[in-house]
């Protein structure tokens, strides 16, 4: 397979991946919920709730009772998605996800969206970087970060059939859509190029900023390796290990915090069964704050040029 077949011709949201994808398991299971902390539209939840109105609950502004009640939902059979954004999803509830979701191992899909930087002007209260090392702490959940739209479209779809608390995060803005004709598999890393000189772990909105990278590195004569984990938790062991004892060299990328994230995971991994240099693509012990979405990558270094960097600085 050709890796340069990942190219984009449109610009999609990865929320409405996981509206269409919601809306694609709910035909087939009539067992799925819908539950909505005041932001249907945001979420592309409305979807959902114009076509299966009585299966649709809007909870308002109340996280906590959101939670509460889709554990109740799930004990009784039926399969929960809550959808709000993911500071939402997760800062404000962690207890009640805790206590009532991931201790008991109910069947809830925490839903969210929003994630990260790319939130953009609503600013650092919204836009969580914490997410990923929040719900990947918790035993039992699985999480997912998916890189584009027809990525989030098939994991919203394939969680109704995973049974046991799942973390879904996606986010706001339009991001190229390159990953079509790819089959979702949770915890199977999906790897869109083959390289020898370097291992890049991307996931979520960096997957396709660490393909741009690859690219002008390419012409640099740089062979670079991009595996897509779209999949945090549980994370594809045999997949990195695989490329790095060919490569010697790691960069991860993601949006999210250096502490606690893919890039941590990775490590703790790494130090364990082959330890070797590795650089972080990721946010540094920082808040954000408001901008548009691609101001603020660039700012808190995770645009294209950052891994360029990262990949020149291991190579070193």
């Amino acid at each position: 397979m050709s890796w340069d077949k990942f190219t984009s011709l449109e610009k999609k949201a990865t929320r409405n991946g996981f509206g269409d994808g919601l809306l694609d398991a709910a035909r087939r299971n009539p067992n799925i919920v819908a539950l909505c902390a005041d932001l249907a539209g945001s979420l592309k939840m409305d979807l959902f709730e114009k076509e299966f109105p009585s299966r649709f609950i809007q909870c308002g502004i109340s996280e906590a009772n959101m939670i509460g009640m889709a554990a109740g939902l799930a004990t009784v059979g039926m399969v929960p998605y809550t959808g709000t954004f993911a500071n939402f999803s997760t800062g404000r509830v962690f207890d009640q996800i805790r206590q009532s979701v991931a201790y008991s191992n109910k069947n809830v899909k925490i839903c969210a969206s929003h994630a990260g930087l790319t939130l953009g002007e609503d600013g650092a209260t919204h836009q969580i970087l914490e997410d990923l090392g929040l719900m990947k702490m918790l035993p039992g959940m699985t999480v997912i970060n998916p890189a584009d739209y027809a990525q989030t479209r098939a994991a919203a779809a394939a969680i109704a059939e995973y049974d046991g608390p799942v973390y879904l995060r996606f986010g706001r803005p339009d991001w190229p859509v390159f990953l079509q004709d790819q089959k979702f598999e949770i915890g199977k890393a999906i790897t869109l190029k083959e390289g020898k000189d370097v291992s890049i772990f991307a996931t979520g909105h960096l997957v396709w900023n660490a393909l741009e990278a690859v690219r002008e590195l390419e012409k640099e004569g740089i062979d670079c390796e991009l595996i897509n984990i779209h999949t945090i938790k549980p994370l594809d062991e045999k997949a990195i290990l695989q490329s790095v004892r060919k490569t010697g060299k790691v960069v991860s990328a993601e949006e999210h915090q250096r502490n606690g994230g893919l890039g941590d995971s990775i490590a703790q991994l790494l130090v364990q069964h082959h330890p070797c240099r590795q650089e972080y693509v990721a946010v540094n012990d920082s808040f954000g704050e408001s901008g548009t979405p691609l101001q603020l990558m660039e700012k808190y270094g995770l645009g294209v040029k950052d891994v360029v960097a990262a990949v020149k600085k291991v190579l070193r």
